[in-house]
């Protein structure tokens, strides 16, 4: 096998358990900001030039994130492996906002990198992203006379 053979095998297996844990971590995180009372919580990100950061996150408007634990299941590079940890609730909305972007906009902070929001609806148990990807546009002309 290759190099970058085993780069594929091995990013396919992060790219399958990741798309597991997302799935799995979200009921904890729902049932959480059920008991809390919290129906909408609202996540904001942007990212550019190789970094990029969850901007604020905020519950029902203006409401507080109860400092509750939560047991996740988050996975490591290459690994494949889902491995239960405790996490404030605040940083399970985090992590899980963090794993869906890399799920589905992989290198969002990259270059001119990308913004938008999480909106989690309690209630329905959905999360929706809204992704803006930043990209840089040329048009050039050239003419010989």
């Amino acid at each position: 096998m290759s190099d970058s053979t085993d780069f594929l095998a091995l990013l396919e297996r992060h790219n399958k358990a990741l798309s597991q844990a997302n799935a799995l971590n979200k009921a904890p995180v729902f049932d959480a900001l059920a008991k809390a009372g919290i129906s909408v919580v609202k996540v904001t990100f942007d990212g550019e030039g190789d970094s990029g950061q969850i901007e604020n996150i905020m519950a029902d408007g203006s409401a507080e994130i109860p400092r509750v634990q939560v047991e996740l299941l988050p996975t490591g590079w290459g690994t494949g492996k889902l491995e239960g940890s405790q996490s404030t609730l605040r940083d399970a909305i985090e992590t899980l906002c963090y794993d869906y972007l890399e799920q589905e906009h992989g290198g969002w902070e990259n270059n001119e990198g990308g913004f938008g929001e999480f909106i989690f609806s309690v209630a329905a148990k959905t999360i929706q992203l809204e992704f803006n990807g930043r990209f840089s546009d040329v048009h050039t002309s050239s003419y010989t006379f």
